[in-house]
């Protein structure tokens, strides 16, 4: 099973783009951090930062409604690419996201999961 679910705060704007063959994509980096006491009392803190890959309607809803500092919870897959970068071969490993949840709208977060329709309402700022 290749499952991940994550939740962190976006550590810069989400970058919406277009494939050659017209498909949307959403990158956003988001950042968990995890806090400990060692043994001599001092309080620790290490941030890991994720790159995670938002397809279609999901993405464009993330573009629109997350920004830098936002938090949401992440659910998806991971999956490694390699690429060449100035005759060097690179990999990354990257979540590809199914799911969506935004944390920082009052009452609560909203879930938005990847092919699902969202619908309006027109009392709330956020469709959802």
């Amino acid at each position: 099973m290749n499952k991940v679910i994550i939740l962190g705060r976006l550590g810069t704007d989400p970058a919406l783009s277009t494939t050659n063959s017209g498909k949307n994509v959403c990158k956003i980096s988001l950042a968990t951090s995890e806090s400990w006491t060692d043994k001599e009392g001092t309080k620790q803190e290490r941030t890991e930062w994720h790159r995670v890959v938002i397809w279609g309607k999901l993405g464009e809803l993330c573009q629109t409604f997350l920004h830098k500092g936002s938090q949401c919870l992440v659910e998806g897959r991971l999956q490694t690419r390699n690429y060449e970068q100035d005759g060097v071969k690179k990999y990354t490993t990257e979540i590809i996201a199914t799911n969506v949840q935004f944390l920082d709208k009052k009452g609560g977060g909203d879930r938005v999961e990847a092919g699902s329709k969202p619908s309006f309402d027109s009392d709330e700022e956020i469709p959802f």
